[in-house]
């Protein structure tokens, strides 16, 4: 699997950017500094001026790239769980077990993620810090119902909706899979979350990961 996702282009929606970051050593170094600092001070403190000090480079020279940190922001997050749907579709798309291609799919969607080193600018495993501390940010403001429809969150919607097929293929007569599985996908980053920093309003730990429990809370949901 990780030679065929090394051989695909993560496609963004155009709309996220004013310049492909792709396209240019400098776009690319905008992507990967950006990941690192966004996960050092947090988004609230992340700005253009920081990040162009880090990287040596005019602040102005980023804003041909990304209109405002939101955008970039959302274009993390659609890079992110387009990611996640290439490793989604290849890992599940020849297993016959419908319970098993289920609980795979739960896996990838729930799990810590590690860096995958196909891609040498993008430190997935701290995006995935990111996404958890702020995907919320992309998708709570004024602003949803236009970028909604702009496509903006196109894939991680048709995410939600591929992992809904497979709980139809495994009962069809299940009448809340939208709204099961898209609360196991927010749930899972927020599990992640109160797991590193409210531990004691979980039980997720070293030992529960969010993907047995919300396999259990899967599985339990389907049962006739």
């Amino acid at each position: 699997m990780d030679s065929l996702l090394n051989s695909i282009h993560i496609k963004v929606n155009e709309k996220t950017f004013v310049k492909d970051p792709e396209s240019s050593s400098l776009g690319k170094k905008i992507i990967q500094e950006s990941i690192i600092l966004i996960n050092d001070i947090g988004f609230e403190e992340y700005t253009f001026k920081k990040l162009g000090e880090r990287i040596g480079s005019n602040e102005s020279s980023i804003y041909r790239y990304f209109e405002n940190k939101h955008k970039l922001l959302v274009y993390l997050s659609s890079w992110y769980w387009s990611w996640i749907e290439y490793r989604l579709v290849f890992s599940t798309q020849n297993m016959e077990n419908k319970i098993e291609k289920l609980k795979k799919a739960i896996e990838i969607v729930t799990e810590k993620i590690e860096d995958d080193t196909n891609t040498d600018h993008i430190n997935e495993a701290l995006l995935n810090k990111i996404i958890i501390e702020e995907f919320t940010k992309t998708l709570h403001t004024k602003a949803i119902g236009k970028e909604n429809k702009e496509g903006y969150f196109l894939i991680y919607k048709r995410i939600i909706n591929r992992i809904c097929e497979m709980v139809k293929d495994i009962n069809p007569d299940y009448p809340y899979a939208k709204s099961l599985i898209s609360t196991v996908i927010e749930g899972a980053l927020h599990q992640h979350f109160l797991k590193e920093h409210l531990k004691s309003i979980t039980n997720c730990n070293e030992q529960i990961s969010p993907t047995l429990f919300y396999t259990d809370l899967i599985l339990n949901s389907l049962k006739q």
